[in-house]
């Protein structure tokens, strides 16, 4: 299909054959969900071997009892496995909770309400405070902003990553802007992997940028690679030694979609500065973390041998889903005008372009199909998807023949979208 260059009586011929595709998809009843990136059962399976490992040993390796209160920093094997999973050093890692979302939440409270130096460089006492978001991107990044307040600016996301001239020319000119986001590999949703010139130039930023300037270095996927020669995301930790602005990154990741994905353990990399202001918010509010689910983590993958050994257990159940979805959308959208999506390696989505204004009428046809997908424009800030063209698919829970018969009713709404629309557009 061209639809740009389709006569009405061609386009209204396609209506009429899609309609009744679309009828008959509608008869069968489908209740499928592709909304969020959640581990599938036969993921989360994978570490059962967790349950009773301790047999009863909890003494950590430094002779911690992990059962009792206190050690706010996290065991030292348990920030070594944080390193293994960020590329860090053990000694700038802290270890929290099951969820990295909750420590970034924490860290931009802290930076925002009290400050990471001195009470002095809380970001409140600047008047109104901005974070750069590169889009399309992830929705509960958005949150926490709303939460406290912080305006969001967009900034287009490439083929490498952030679109670094706009936003070395927005940290210039505006002085607001605290910080921003990135999910720099196998970003989310488009799968994208920063380049090592965008990684450089993030690096810099804080050379250039207000004081206080944080990046937000979401590395949720830094270990999650379908491909046996994956791209290799270079070190932010490296790129701001040698720039001198190791305050003005903080990493985060976790072992939510490694181990079991509500009970795993999140980390925090960060600069000595940047980590003894968080702990001094930390300690007014908790007595430690869960050592003993830490103490679990570290026996199951040791070392970074068996962390990878791990992880290609998983990309063994992903990748028929990935491939399910990428030719389903290769099939069908080739060579047409309708979408256009990246093929990502790793991670856990596909994102796709509809043509412009068409996203949400895309979703909502596939909803009353039975296929629920992530809302059009979720992964904007605010909900506001300025085109109406973004859609985020996550196969990784559905079985493959589920995902196969979900991308058939997408394949069928995207091009019933795109037929009306541009129906429409011709009156």
């Amino acid at each position: 299909m061209q639809l740009d260059n389709a006569s009405v009586a061609q386009l209204r011929e396609w209506e009429s054959q899609l309609t009744e595709q679309y009828q008959a998809i509608l008869a069968k009843k489908l209740n499928l969900d592709l909304t969020r990136g959640k581990p599938s059962a036969e993921q989360l399976n994978l570490s059962d071997a967790m349950d009773g490992l301790l047999q009863g040993n909890y003494i950590a390796a430094d002779g911690t009892d992990t059962r009792n209160y206190g050690g706010l920093d996290g065991l030292p094997e348990a920030k070594q496995l944080g390193a293994n999973i960020m590329d860090v050093d053990a000694a700038n890692v802290l270890v929290g909770g099951n969820s990295s979302l909750t420590l970034m939440f924490q860290v931009m409270l802290t930076a925002h309400q009290f400050g990471l130096k001195d009470a002095a460089s809380a970001w409140k006492h600047e008047g109104e405070v901005k974070f750069l978001c590169p889009v399309p991107g992830y929705d509960r990044h958005y949150t926490v902003c709303e939460q406290l307040g912080i305006k969001m600016i967009n900034v287009p996301m490439t083929s490498t990553g952030p679109d670094m001239d706009l936003v070395e020319s927005l940290v210039k000119a505006d002085k607001s802007i605290k910080g921003m986001w990135c999910v720099p590999k196998y970003s989310n949703p488009t799968g994208v992997v920063y380049s090592d010139e965008t990684v450089e130039r993030i690096a810099k930023l804080g050379q250039i940028a207000s004081a206080n300037f944080r990046v937000f270095w979401d590395n949720a996927y830094s270990v999650h690679d379908l491909a046996p020669n994956a791209p290799k995301l270079a070190s932010i930790q490296d790129a701001t030694r040698r720039n001198g602005t190791e305050d003005s990154v903080i990493q985060f990741a976790s072992t939510s979609k490694i181990t079991h994905a509500g009970s795993g353990v999140a980390f925090v990399s960060a600069s000595a500065a940047n980590l003894a202001g968080f702990k001094k918010f930390l300690n007014s509010c908790t007595i430690g973390p869960d050592k003993v689910n830490q103490i679990r983590h570290t026996r199951f993958l040791p070392t970074k041998d068996a962390l990878m050994a791990h992880m290609g257990k998983h990309a063994a159940l992903l990748n028929p889903r990935f491939e399910a979805v990428l030719t389903a959308l290769s099939n069908a959208f080739d060579g047409t005008d309708l979408g256009a999506w990246e093929k990502p390696v790793g991670g856990y989505f596909v994102s796709f372009d509809t043509r412009k204004g068409c996203a949400k009428e895309t979703v909502r046809l596939a909803a009353e199909a039975g296929v629920k997908l992530t809302p059009a424009g979720a992964t904007y800030p605010y909900g506001k998807d300025p085109e109406d063209r973004n859609i985020r698919i996550a196969p990784s829970v559905p079985t493959v023949p589920e995902v196969v018969g979900a991308m058939e009713v997408f394949v069928t709404c995207v091009k019933l979208a795109s037929v009306k629309q541009q129906l429409a557009s011709m009156g």
